[in-house]
């Protein structure tokens, strides 16, 4: 049994076919066929059936499933173990960033980490937040970013806690506001975002609080597009500061969201009691050196 075996079997039922599964292995629909294949011929089970374009798990393949998920993720920690001794000279980071905000958090923080470690190989994944906890707990990702999550199977550092701005089309009635409260727009249409993003729960919830459901006005996980709505009159969206203050253009109004006071509380999570590479470590590390930059009183 080879891990290039494993690897191939539980990329297939991830992905939930060969195709799909070759074109993240890069490597041809027929050599992902043969080694799931050789893989069931090693263990002496069918791991698969095969009913025409649909896959699905027999016991033993799930057993297997879960066992070679684990195997994997032991056998890229014990790769980061040893690419530690080389001291950052060489090895890899798989990090997970926001899709909102990372343009005004992170780039900067970035480009100094490349600049660093230059011999460090970045993968680099962007999305919500439900889906950098899948991606941690699967080990695709060795650090993601997200609102803090309230789950034991985390280890997580603060990173920022934000609070909420809501983008406003200049006719409507409120846009002559100071600030607003979320009942105020119980008659507005809201701009979401993509299910992947937990911010849309903690939204939705407090609507809910507040005893009404809001009408949907469309989705989009990306802010400009979502400022763009707001300026053609199609709803109000609510976002964090730091990215709100950079959408307002003509049409569009910026209020701050008075109550409740929802928040944008970013994280780096991972896995509790994984090992965490010298690369993951050096990322915190600079994080930890920004926020305290930020926390640096300014000279007069």
């Amino acid at each position: 049994m080879e891990f290039k075996q494993l690897r191939a079997f539980a990329e297939v039922v991830r992905q939930g076919g060969f195709t799909q599964a070759a074109g993240v292995l890069h490597a041809s629909q027929s050599a992902v066929s043969k080694q799931v294949a050789q893989l069931e011929q090693r263990l002496g089970v069918q791991l698969l059936e095969r009913n025409g374009p649909h896959l699905r798990l027999t016991d033993a393949g799930r057993v297997v499933q879960r066992r070679a998920e684990d195997m994997l993720r032991l056998r890229q920690e014990l790769l980061s173990e040893l690419d530690d001794l080389s001291q950052l000279a060489r090895g890899e980071l798989r990090l997970g960033l926001p899709l909102l905000g990372s343009d005004a958090l992170f780039a900067g923080l970035f480009a100094e980490y490349r600049r660093r470690y230059p011999n460090i190989q970045v993968h680099l994944q962007e999305g919500g937040s439900k889906l950098m906890e899948q991606l941690v707990l699967s080990g695709d990702l060795e650090l993601g970013s997200g609102l803090q999550p309230d789950d034991p199977a985390f280890d997580s550092r603060p990173f920022c806690n934000e609070p909420l701005d809501v983008l406003l089309p200049t006719t409507h009635p409120l846009a002559s506001a100071d600030s607003l409260a979320l009942a105020q727009l119980a008659d507005t249409p809201f701009l979401l975002y993509q299910q992947s993003f937990t911010l849309n729960d903690r939204l939705l919830r407090a609507c809910q609080e507040l005893g009404f459901t809001p009408v949907e006005g469309g989705r989009s996980g990306q802010a400009d597009f979502l400022a763009a709505l707001v300026a053609a009159g199609q709803g109000v969206v609510l976002l964090p500061r730091v990215v709100a203050r950079e959408l307002e253009r003509p049409g569009v109004v910026r209020r701050a969201l008075r109550e409740p006071d929802l928040r944008w509380d970013i994280a780096f999570i991972w896995r509790r009691g994984a090992y965490l590479s010298r690369a993951a470590q050096a990322w915190l590390d600079l994080m930890e050196e920004h926020l305290v930059r930020l926390d640096e009183p300014i000279a007069s």
